[in-house]
């Protein structure tokens, strides 16, 4: 790797998917400098260990810690490439996109360029972003060219590159995923898919700039949410009519053109849940059926509480003398996507938040997946998912664990919003 432009990367930003990028860096023997802005995290990489739940990321960065490929800071260091991987998330309630992470990083990074130098914005971002972040960075740093500017013959280069990985799954599809690079200029994006080319083995395909780059992520997320929502607002509806959604979307998806998705209790995670309303903000009366399918995901949740609110009824009615007070809540997942720790934008977090600050009685919660509940569920107990079975009078599924699949259905009211216990064989 000597014969590399890139002898040592900084990574600003080391979460869910700077932390793995960082690692993957490192395992290529490339330098690699991480920074974040909390010490314990950094604290906790420097010793080879990881705050995160992902699958080996642990292995990876003991190894190149241990080998001095990769530590972490809370400072920013000179390097010959800067990938900004940190968050982008909504600015009050009418979804606008807050780019002050972007920003920060931005002039953190600004007093350690260097010509020559590449600058990458990771970070899932609306349409501009990344020019916006070369703006910064040229207002911050008169004294460098860059590309918005001298074009070809900047100082230093800039591009947009969003990740495209499946939480579970990041260490294997950072290597073998296609890569989209959106650079200011041509120059720019040859040498961020230059970068890339260290370890990743998919395409590295070069946008016409960083706008369709940044808006060809928001648009796979898009997608998704669109079909997701076409799901769960066909469950709304079989609910309605007294049919199983799931035996339904199974029938229909035997047509050799039509792949229905699962339903679920909404839409979580830090991409589909937030990467459409980018979209519906940069074209607020363009994108119609975008927006609708937001709403449609977005109100998934409050049917889900519906529901358990019915179930708890029927519970209590057959069960004469006996209060709201008397009856066992269990709930089943708290992560936005089943098998993993993530609860960033969870739907199922959001319901059992709701659901234990209006239940009088006792609340039990199974997930396997986090060591501890969050603050705000500090009233539930949390347990094994047998002991919420035996337990429970009211069980409330909201995400698919695979501990859960080979769980026995339970006895008594349920509400299943992933067809584990109700769907038709």
């Amino acid at each position: 790797m000597s014969d590399l432009p890139f002898r040592r990367i900084c990574v600003m930003g080391l979460g869910y998917i700077g932390l793995p990028t960082a690692a993957m860096f490192a395992s290529r023997k490339i330098e690699v400098v991480g920074v974040d802005i909390n010490p314990v995290t950094v604290d906790t990489i420097n010793q080879g260990k990881v705050h995160i739940v992902e699958p080996d990321l642990d292995i990876v960065v003991s190894s190149v810690v241990s080998q001095g490929y990769l530590r972490a800071t809370l400072t920013p260091e000179p390097a010959e490439a800067f990938l900004i991987a940190v968050p982008t998330p909504f600015k009050g309630d009418n979804h606008e996109p807050d780019l002050s992470y972007i920003e920060a990083a931005s002039r953190a990074i600004a007093p350690v360029l260097a010509k020559g130098n590449l600058v990458i914005l990771e970070s899932t971002s609306p349409v501009g972003a990344t020019e916006a972040m070369a703006g910064w960075l040229a207002e911050a740093r008169p004294d460098l060219t860059f590309p918005q500017n001298a074009g070809e013959s900047s100082d230093i280069r800039v591009a947009h590159c969003p990740e495209r990985v499946l939480p579970g799954r990041v260490m294997h599809e950072l290597i073998t995923n296609d890569r989209v690079i959106g650079g200011i200029t041509r120059r720019c994006s040859m040498e961020a898919a230059l970068l890339y080319k260290i370890f990743v083995t998919g395409d590295c395909v070069l946008a016409s700039g960083p706008r369709v780059a940044e808006l060809s992520k928001l648009t796979e997320n898009s997608f998704r949410d669109v079909n997701i929502a076409f799901a769960n607002e066909l469950s709304i509806i079989c609910d309605k009519l007294g049919m199983d959604v799931w035996e339904l979307i199974r029938l229909a998806n035997r047509h050799p053109r039509v792949n229905i998705l699962q339903p679920g209790p909404g839409v979580g995670g830090h991409c589909i849940a937030v990467d459409p309303w980018f979209i519906v903000f940069s074209a607020p009366e363009e994108a119609r059926l975008i927006r609708t399918a937001r709403e449609v995901n977005d109100a998934k949740p409050e049917w889900v509480l519906e529901k358990v609110h019915t179930a708890i009824g029927r519970h209590l009615s057959l069960n004469l003398g006996k209060t709201a007070a008397d009856v066992t809540l269990s709930i089943y997942g708290l992560s936005f996507k089943s098998n993993i720790d993530d609860l960033r934008e969870s739907p199922a977090l959001h319901i059992a938040e709701a659901l234990i600050s209006r239940h009088a009685g006792p609340s039990l919660i199974a997930e396997p997946h986090v060591r501890a509940l969050p603050a705000t569920l500090q009233r539930a107990q949390h347990v094994s998912p047998e002991e919420a079975r035996s337990h429970g009078h009211v069980h409330v599924l909201l995400v698919d664990h695979q501990a859960f699949r080979a769980l026995r259905m339970p006895q008594g009211e349920t509400v299943d919003t992933r067809g584990l216990w109700n769907s038709v064989d």
